[in-house]
């Protein structure tokens, strides 16, 4: 029997120290906790923290592109042999994964990379993942790690996903802990802090935006903290944190992956009767198109919006814009159509 999938991501507040240091402390935590789980579950481990790590070796340090990328080059041997070192302990040997968002985008790179991970697995490796910050193109960059946890999530089927922050959890308008939230809606969005971190680039609306993309692909979602009981092993118990409850997703992996993994190539606004056909499943036709947005060629993705310019489903294209604006014809079969 398999074992079931668990991705657990760290950001750079939880990882580094605001001086830029590895946390030790946290990483020795964080070792002791993961190895408690790793006979029960394959893990992977979504680190944050490289770019923070390498910026003091570099001189007035200011934080532009070229600046992070030199830092994340320092940074990252020195984040994975700590996490080496802490897990060593424990018999547990880890592997570093830098990724780039085209790893997704691609499918056969996808299944390449879940190959891998699934090796590694079977010699009781856990992998480390990061977005490989060095080479990355500015342009094609995931927006932060919470990005990268759920792409991982969604995309190797993980039954929970695990993230963690300073906060411990989605607060309430009086700095409490919502501890169950069934659906993200606008009541949920109201009370978000829209802070960042000092050290990391994500915030909470980051880490709902995912969380939902997530939920809505049938992920169950922890945001807890480390520093509340046992941490990871409460949280996977969802003894502490905020637990969004997974919606139901009976979708194939490849139109999980269709929906999360995708690089958008442009947009399309459906009319109401279009819309509903969508809802029920159907394919679309040009003739329910109302509005084009950039120009995308066929077996590229594309987003559904609705009149109001909502996000209704995420689609592989049958033709060209092009070719749908002169001649007409399918613009995505139903079997290429994700609703979200």
């Amino acid at each position: 029997m398999a074992k079931p999938i668990v991705v657990i991501k760290f950001g750079s507040s939880t990882i580094t120290k605001s001086s830029g240091e590895v946390n030790e402390e946290i990483l020795e935590k964080i070792a002791a906790q993961v190895s408690a789980l790793h006979k029960q579950y394959d893990i992977v481990l979504v680190s944050s923290g490289a770019v923070a790590a390498g910026k003091s070796f570099l001189k007035k340090y200011k934080g532009q592109i070229q600046e992070r990328k030199a830092a994340a080059a320092i940074g990252n041997p020195i984040l994975i042999a700590k996490y080496n070192q802490y897990f060593q302990k424990y018999g547990i040997a880890i592997a570093q994964s830098l990724c780039e968002r085209h790893h997704f985008s691609q499918r056969e790179q996808f299944l390449q990379l879940k190959e891998t991970y699934q090796e590694l697995w079977k010699s009781g490796v856990i992998p480390i993942a990061n977005e490989n910050d060095v080479v990355s193109n500015v342009e094609l960059k995931f927006s932060d790690n919470d990005e990268l946890a759920t792409l991982i999530a969604t995309g190797f089927g993980a039954s929970k996903l695990l993230i963690s922050t300073s906060v411990g959890g989605l607060l309430d308008q009086n700095g409490k802990i919502i501890r169950k939230v069934d659906a993200i809606n606008d009541a949920v969005l109201t009370v978000v802090n829209t802070d960042k971190s000092s050290t990391g680039l994500g915030g909470m609306i980051s880490k709902l935006t995912f969380t939902n993309l997530a939920t809505k692909l049938g992920i169950k979602v922890v945001i807890f903290g480390l520093d509340h009981g046992n941490g990871i092993l409460d949280a996977i118990d969802e003894k502490i944190g905020t637990v969004f409850e997974a919606q139901e997703a009976s979708l194939s992996a490849r139109q999980k992956w269709l929906a999360a993994g995708s690089l958008i190539a442009g947009k399309v606004v459906l009319d109401s009767g279009a819309e509903k056909a969508i809802l029920h499943r159907k394919s679309l036709l040009s003739v329910g198109v109302k509005e084009f947005i950039g120009e995308f060629a066929k077996g590229e993705v594309i987003e559904f919006l609705n009149l109001e310019k909502n996000l209704i489903a995420i689609a592989r294209t049958s033709n060209s814009s092009q070719e749908l604006i002169k001649n007409g014809g399918e613009v995505a079969h139903a079997d290429d159509i994700v609703v979200v």
